[in-house]
C-alpha cells in the first residue's frame, strides 16, 4: 500500500513540498468536494489542513514517533471555490511534548484569496 493510500487518496490531496518544519499540500476541488451550495465542504478545508499540519511535522519527527493531533481550530475565511486549494503549513513551536503549528488556506486562482486559517496542537508518540 502507498503512503498515499486511504483517505488521502480518497480526498485527493497532493503534497507540493516539505522542508524543515514547513509542508504545502493541495487538492483539487471537484464536484465531490462542494456541499449543496456549491461551495467547497468545511471538511475537505479541515482534511486539507490536517494534511498539511502533518507533512509539516513529519519534517521534525525521528526516528519510530509520529505526531498525534491534540486540537486542530479552523477559522473559515470565505467559501472555498472549484479549482485548487492550497495549504502551506509550519511550525510554529516545537517542544519536547507539544508542538504548534498553523497553517493557511488559499485558493490558488488570480488572488491567491485566504480561505481558511488555521492552528493545531499536537503530541509525539513513540521513538
Amino acid at each position: 500500500m502507498s503512503e498515499d493510500a486511504g483517505f488521502r487518496e480518497l480526498v485527493g490531496t497532493e503534497l507540493s513540498s516539505a522542508e524543515e518544519g514547513r509542508a504545502v499540500v493541495s487538492v483539487r476541488a471537484e464536484d465531490r468536494h462542494l456541499n449543496p451550495n456549491g461551495t467547497v465542504h468545511g471538511g475537505v478545508v479541515y482534511t486539507l489542513v490536517d494534511v498539511s499540519m502533518a507533512e509539516a511535522l513529519r519534517t521534525m519527527i525521528e526516528g519510530d514517533e509520529r505526531p498525534v493531533t491534540i486540537e486542530i481550530k479552523v477559522n473559515y475565511l470565505e467559501p472555498g471555490r472549484p479549482g485548487t486549494l492550497t495549504s502551506t503549513a509550519r511550525v510554529r513551536k516545537g517542544g519536547k511534548r507539544l508542538i504548534i503549528v498553523e497553517a493557511e488556506v488559499a485558493q490558488e486562482d488570480d488572488d491567491g484569496e485566504v480561505v481558511a486559517l488555521a492552528t493545531g496542537t499536537y503530541t509525539r508518540v513513540g521513538g
